[in-house]
């Protein structure tokens, strides 16, 4: 989760997190490159005197032409191969819908019989020692680590939006519609969320927590609340 006076994104869970991390990096460097060209050719405007072969050259006119279409294909196709990374379901192992209510949300592990449960924010009052304010659920969605997730988004009255940004996941949740995306988690651990979309006076009190785990642990889980 971020930390105070953070500048950079969550550390990244997933591959299409780092993915994502990696192109607003490369994203960053050509923006630095363009800058710095800018303002060294506005000082050199500002301390030179123009001449009228400068003014006039048909070489810099076609350079200035040229140079930003080179720089808009090298920031297009990394962009485009991330798009379609992240539209790609290939066989998931498991598939998990969620529900976006007023001001919770319902969980369904369509892989198993009666598995499904609501999930809401922790009281601060309730809170345990160590847990985070606003952010704690008292149902963790459990998943396996290493595995491809799907996961089918809709809402049951207005708009919401299911994301964790350590997971690189937004997708918003629409009454009468399912949206799905996808995504792996590379590590074990526990990874927060929240609605974000603005769906009403408690839209900031319905968190999301995803706690990834080892493949027998998830199995000990599912089986334990399956009985």
């Amino acid at each position: 989760m971020a930390n105070h006076s953070q500048l950079g994104f969550q550390d990244a869970s997933s591959p299409i997190m780092e993915e994502l991390v990696e192109f607003h990096d490369h994203a960053l460097m050509v923006a630095l490159a363009i800058c710095s060209l800018v303002l060294y050719l506005l000082t050199l405007m500002l301390m030179e005197k123009l001449s009228s072969n400068t003014v006039d050259a048909q070489e810099v006119e076609l350079i200035w032409t040229i140079l930003p279409a080179i720089v808009l294909v090298l920031l297009a196709l990394p962009s485009l191969q991330i798009l379609y990374m992240m539209d790609e379901i290939d066989e998931p192992d498991l598939t998990l819908k969620a529900i976006g209510h007023q001001w919770y949300w319902t969980y369904e592990y369509t892989d198993f019989k009666d598995l499904s449960f609501d999930s809401y924010m922790t009281p601060t009052t309730d809170l345990p020692q160590g847990h985070f304010r606003l952010l704690e659920v008292d149902h963790r969605i459990v998943v396996p680590m290493e595995s491809p997730i799907r996961i089918i988004i809709t809402a049951d009255d207005v708009l919401h939006s299911w994301a964790v940004p350590t997971l690189g996941v937004k997708t918003d949740a629409i009454p009468g519609r399912l949206n799905q995306t996808s995504f792996i988690t590379t590590r074990p651990g526990v990874f927060y969320g929240q609605c974000s979309e603005i769906c009403g006076a408690n839209h900031s009190y319905m968190p999301i927590v995803v706690e990834s785990t080892p493949l027998k642990h998830f199995e000990a889980w599912s089986s334990l609340l399956s009985s």
